[in-house]
């Protein structure tokens, strides 16, 4: 594939900026104009959309922009149940019709091109409606912006590989996620130095909207791609591509142990917002606190990204495992803490726990995506992406029940559940095969 974007002309140098983005991999771009181009917009794509949503995200802003308008609490404990089913749930629905798109990268523009419309309409919502109907369209809005955003990821998944080069592809994810994580880190120091109080509905709603704004950014970045047209698959209906899916659940145990670990580790993913709420019990709870974990979270991307991204090119595998181990180690230090740490300095305790998670989350996020990318068979990549993030949507309904178990016992019970899970997909995570052996070339 990456053949036809090579030319007969001697290599140009990489520049400074590919130099610094690509490490190692820099040369064989600069061999290969388009995928050059392809791997810088890419990166600029991911630094807007990671910032995004780290501005408007269900874990950390949205729940306070709930408190902040007196929404029923219920609404925020449905927030990331909603994200995650509702981005992962119709992936498999999708999956055959992109199969006949020549180029598929307009299937993610037109999502980001409608998640900026869902998180305009949230800050209208917050602004004009009575508190429960704006906790409710809020909720409502990103479910709509979850669905959008499970589009966008079957579209990304195929259209990168085909335009960024093998090697390349941990880099070019770690990278946005890095550059995202640093100007995420920015905006939690100006929250939790320049905004003081914890009803202060203005800067939330300002975050929101440069969200919108960078989710219309991103589409426009994504348009300008340069994909090469792809011979039209043949579409396949969602009951048929459940079928196929559970078919290579059944046929090839590389990808079946990847959807067990897979699962486990969602349990990593989806922990935030618990261990939110355990800080809130043990160190405070206002709006500067926002802005202190936005802190913590974004230097933890700015921080290992770069590893992450240079150990997937590796061994996407390891990088599962790692992160595994890191989210047993955050979930152990934060039931540590309040018995160890005196009050008055637990908050900045409990940092070091958001650290060590937001390292554990990026690992897990890039880990499986590079898995997968390098792994799937070209010709059925859409379909092994689908059905998995399809299985992981329904696993995360399952997640629900954290809701049940923190109410009906308490959080630090849950948190103890979600590091039991981590220890689990740490085991599974050790019995996958390395991407290259995880599913038949044929």
């Amino acid at each position: 594939m990456f053949d036809r974007m090579t030319t007969d002309t001697p290599a140009p140098a990489p520049s400074k900026l590919i130099h610094l983005l690509a490490g190692d991999a820099a040369d064989a771009l600069a061999a290969q104009p388009k995928a050059t181009r392809a791997y810088l917009l890419n990166v600029a794509n991911g630094a807007c959309t990671k910032l995004a949503e780290k501005l408007a995200g269900p874990d950390l802003v949205l729940p306070w922009l709930l408190g902040a308008i007196g929404a029923p609490s219920g609404i925020a404990a449905m927030l990331m149940p909603a994200k995650q089913s509702g981005s992962l749930l119709p992936q498999l629905m999708i999956s055959g019709w992109i199969r006949t798109r020549p180029r598929r990268k307009w299937v993610w523009v037109a999502a980001g091109a409608f998640q900026a419309l869902c998180l305009t309409a949230m800050v209208a919502a917050a602004l004009w409606l009575p508190a429960a109907s704006a906790g409710w369209s809020i909720a409502g809005l990103l479910l709509a912006f979850s669905i959008a955003s499970g589009c966008g990821s079957v579209s990304f998944q195929d259209v990168t590989p085909k335009t960024v080069p093998s090697g390349a592809r941990g880099r070019m994810l770690a990278n946005r996620s890095a550059i995202g994580g640093a100007f995420a880190l920015a905006t939690g120091i100006w929250l939790s130095t320049g905004v003081k109080g914890t009803d202060a509905l203005a800067p939330l709603l300002t975050l929101i909207g440069a969200a919108a704004v960078l989710w219309a950014a991103a589409a426009i970045l994504f348009a300008a791609i340069p994909e090469e047209k792809s011979e039209p698959g043949e579409g396949r209906d969602p009951l048929e591509e459940m079928r196929r899916g559970l078919a290579l659940m059944r046929q090839v145990t590389g990808f079946r142990r990847f959807l067990a670990a897979r699962s486990a580790l969602l349990s990593i993913e989806v922990a935030t917002p618990i261990f939110v709420l355990f800080a809130q019990e043990h160190a405070g709870a206002t709006l500067d606190d926002l802005g202190f974990y936005m802190v913590a979270t974004g230097l933890a991307a700015v921080l290992s990204s770069p590893f992450w991204g240079a150990f997937s090119d590796d061994s996407a595998r390891k990088v599962m495992t790692t992160s595994a181990a890191l989210g047993v180690v955050a979930a152990a230090a934060a039931l540590a803490l309040p018995a160890l740490v005196p009050e008055d300095i637990r908050h900045w305790a409990f940092a070091g726990v958001f650290l060590v998670l937001g390292v554990a989350v990026a690992g897990v996020r890039l880990g499986r995506k590079t898995y997968l990318a390098d792994g799937a068979p070209e010709n059925e990549r859409p379909l092994y992406i689908a059905f998995s993030n399809t299985a992981a949507g329904i696993v995360a309904i399952g997640f629900m029940g954290l809701g049940i178990v923190t109410e009906a016992t308490s959080v630090a019970t849950t948190v103890v559940v979600l590091g039991g899970l981590a220890g689990l997909g740490f085991v599974l995570s050790r019995t996958m095969p390395k991407a290259s052996r995880m599913a038949p070339s044929g």
